[in-house]
């Protein structure tokens, strides 16, 4: 049974003054899903990244609750899903839902995404949200096998 939100959420685009809280909770749930990996010291590069490639080239929603941010996703005008991300204690709540949903309005001819492969219970959600196996490729950040998954309304 989904988890269920204690207090409403509300989503809004990403402000230039939300950098710090997305990246913690990038690094939270990234350190939460692969405990085994040094998230802290990839801090420097995920923030450079964050700022040259993925503010100036992607769409950025966030969700906040109760003053603080919940989750985020970063979808680029060809369509492709960057980011979808949930902060620990969210998983399994509406967030998640609510963050596909409007990726699926901000690109509505269709999404791709790339997701490791030994996350089984990101491929299960996007899975339930109409996504299809389409390939399997290497991250080349972290060598780790990904599966390209897509979404066609």
């Amino acid at each position: 049974m989904p988890k269920q939100e204690t207090e409403s959420f509300k989503l809004r685009p990403y402000a230039p003054a939300d950098e710090d809280a997305t990246i913690a909770l990038w690094q939270a749930t990234w350190q939460q899903t692969y405990p085994a990996i040094d998230f802290a010291a990839r801090v420097p590069w995920w923030r450079e990244r964050w700022r040259n490639e993925l503010v100036p080239n992607a769409e950025i929603i966030v969700a906040e609750q109760s003053g603080e941010l919940a989750g985020f996703i970063t979808i680029d005008a060809a369509g492709y899903l960057d980011q979808l991300v949930v902060a620990p204690e969210h998983w399994g709540g509406d967030i998640a839902n609510a963050l596909m949903d409007e990726t699926k309005r901000l690109s509505p001819a269709g999404i791709t995404l790339l997701v490791n492969s030994d996350n089984g219970r990101a491929i299960r959600f996007y899975a339930r949200n109409g996504f299809v196996h389409a390939g399997d490729d290497v991250n080349p950040t972290s060598g780790r096998l990904v599966n390209r998954m897509e979404w066609k309304p």
